[in-house]
C-alpha cells in the first residue's frame, strides 16, 4: 500500500499543476501512467494524453480539446458525473479516476466491472463500489475510507482537491514521499508542510528512459 500511495501522489503532483492551470485531464487511467526511469534505477510517474482535456481559460470561457459532444474518457475510470455530460466535468472527476486506479493498485481489479457499456455505465451511475477489504483483509479501515471518499457519486463529497487527497495520502506513503506533498501544496496555493531536516538538500535524479505501468496489485 505504501507504494501504491506513493505513485498516486506523484500522479497528484502532475494534476495539481494541471488544476492549477485550468486544465482537467478526464483520461486518467493506468495506461495514460508512466514510469520514467532514471540511470540510478529511482522512478517518477508522469501523466501522458490530455488529448481529451477540458481546459478552462482565466475568463471562465470553456475550451475543450475534444469538441464533439460526444462522451469522452475510458469508461471504467469515468466519473458519475463524465458519465452524464463530460462537458460539465470540474477537476473532482480526476480524482474520481484516481479513486479507481488506487482502488486498482491494491486489489488488482476495478470496482466496477461489467460484460456491456450499458451495465457498467449504470454500475457506476448507482452502485456503491465493493469494499477493499473484501479482496484484501490487510487493508486498513483508514485507507478504504479514503478511496471510498474519492468514489463517492456527489463531487461535493470526494475530496476537494488533489491537495486534500494528497495530505491524507501522507498517512500511508514513505516519509520520503513528504516532499512531494509539499510540491502539490504549494502548486495548490496552500500552504507547505513542517519541512523534515533529514530530507533536506537530498539530491533528485533527473529522469530519462520511460517503461510502461499496467494493472498490478500492491
Amino acid at each position: 500500500m505504501a507504494r501504491a500511495a506513493e505513485l498516486t501522489l506523484e500522479a497528484c503532483e502532475g494534476l495539481a499543476e494541471a488544476h492549477s492551470l485550468g486544465i482537467v485531464h478526464r483520461d486518467l487511467k493506468p495506461a495514460n501512467l508512466f514510469l520514467a526511469r532514471s540511470p540510478d534505477r529511482t522512478s517518477c510517474l508522469k501523466i501522458l494524453d490530455f488529448g481529451i482535456s477540458k481546459i478552462v481559460s482565466p475568463d471562465e470561457t470553456e475550451f475543450n480539446m475534444t469538441q464533439t459532444g460526444a462522451v469522452v474518457g475510458s469508461p471504467y475510470y469515468m466519473s458519475p458525473e463524465q458519465m452524464r455530460s463530460s462537458r460539465s466535468v470540474d477537476a473532482r472527476t480526476d480524482i474520481w479516476s484516481l479513486g479507481v486506479i488506487l482502488y486498482e493498485l491494491v486489489s488488482g481489479r476495478v470496482p466496477f466491472e461489467a460484460t456491456t457499456l450499458p451495465q457498467l455505465c449504470g454500475m457506476i451511475l448507482s452502485d456503491p463500489p465493493p469494499a477493499l477489504g473484501q479482496w484484501r483483509s490487510d487493508v486498513p479501515a483508514r485507507f478504504q475510507a479514503l478511496v471510498s471518499r474519492c468514489l463517492e457519486k456527489e463531487p461535493d463529497r470526494r475530496f476537494g482537491g488533489v491537495a486534500e487527497l494528497a495530505v491524507a495520502l501522507g498517512e500511508f506513503a514513505p516519509a520520503s514521499a513528504g516532499r512531494s506533498i509539499d510540491r502539490i501544496l504549494r502548486l495548490a496555493g496552500g500552504p507547505s508542510r513542517p519541512s523534515d531536516p533529514a530530507s533536506e538538500g537530498a539530491p533528485v535524479p533527473a529522469p530519462s528512459v520511460q517503461s510502461g505501468w499496467g494493472r498490478t496489485s500492491m
